[in-house]
């Protein structure tokens, strides 16, 4: 075999590998038929020595060459958007991760709350004590204000401004008070006569401003503890009626799951946008591989030509 031939074979099999390797990429039924036409052409040349050799490297030159090109520049414009789409995803797993890390669970914040109401009933019993006692024994429970400062931001449900005024308001004269705390005379009585015993009801916030309301266990009435100034008046639950009683937990709940639900979307987009092709480079290598499957194409070869130089053009254009 002289030198020219094998030159010319041994660069059309390079030619051929790396249409192979871009059929894979695509995995795409027209590449490869067009891989597998170019194979026999290749394989024509090989086996019939009378055959100008020159012919398939012209081949090459006007139309291999140019479609290996325009599927290149294709592959990296696609893995450039891919790698976008894994640094938004790495992102947003990122944002979940530290939502997760810093999310309190309704499993903690129901065992918190029961202790919380412990506290309440142990504090308002010793302060029934003091007002009894006129003492100045501080009455109330370590770390009693732990509970809104952990919860509140999650779990408190949000209230207007005003809606807080006027929770708040009450009649001085008719309260037992001393340093430490204030308290309604009629609610301390009736808090007395069923033995202190109080569950909490719901957590309310006016920006900073928080709110805890508990419920009597043997009587259905409700009071507040406002632990800005150690309040405790009764609470007309009526008034919440109109609140939104969900809490922020729940929605940040609902954007993890919407962030992960996107996460998995953009995983799913990743294969479709790997392999993505124009429709008019599509409907391009349609008409090449309908060319390459003419019996005929070497007496054809200026048909190659003219679909290399719509194949080059490609190149130069946006659709990519």
């Amino acid at each position: 075999m002289d030198e020219n031939r094998l030159n010319i074979l041994n660069e059309s099999n390079r030619m051929l590998s790396k249409l192979q390797l871009l059929s894979v990429f695509f995995e795409d039924e027209l590449i490869y038929k067009i891989y597998l036409r170019t194979q026999v052409i290749h394989k024509l040349f090989e086996t019939n020595p009378e055959l100008d050799i020159n012919k398939l490297e012209l081949f090459h030159i006007q139309f291999t060459t140019s479609l290996v090109d325009l599927l290149r520049k294709i592959k990296k414009n696609n893995e450039t958007n891919v790698s976008l789409v894994f640094d938004e995803i790495d992102l947003t797993r990122e944002m979940i991760d530290k939502m997760d890390d810093n999310q309190l669970s309704e499993q903690s914040f129901k065992i918190d709350q029961q202790r919380q109401a412990l506290k309440i009933n142990l504090s308002l019993r010793k302060l029934y004590q003091v007002l009894s006692d006129n003492s100045t024994d501080y009455p109330f429970s370590k770390n009693i204000n732990a509970f809104s400062l952990r919860y509140a931001p999650d779990f408190f449900f949000n209230i207007s401004p005003e809606l807080y005024t006027e929770l708040i308001q009450y009649n001085f004269n008719e309260t037992y008070h001393n340093t430490y705390a204030t308290i309604q005379r009629k609610l301390m009585g009736i808090i007395n006569k069923y033995e202190f015993r109080t569950e909490f009801y719901c957590g309310l916030k006016a920006s900073n401003l928080v709110l805890e309301v508990y419920k009597l266990l043997d009587e259905d009435r409700h009071f507040l503890f406002s632990p800005a100034n150690n309040l405790f008046i009764f609470c007309d639950v009526d008034k919440l009626d109109g609140i939104n009683r969900t809490n922020n937990l729940s929605r940040k709940e609902r954007l993890m799951h919407e962030l992960q639900d996107k996460t998995n979307k953009l995983q799913s987009d990743v294969v479709a946008m790997k392999a993505h092709m124009p429709a008019e480079i599509k409907s391009l290598l349609a008409e090449n591989y309908k060319k390459l499957n003419d019996i005929n194409f070497l007496q054809n070869i200026s048909e190659i030509d003219v679909q290399a130089n719509i194949l080059k053009s490609m190149l130069n254009t946006d659709i990519i």
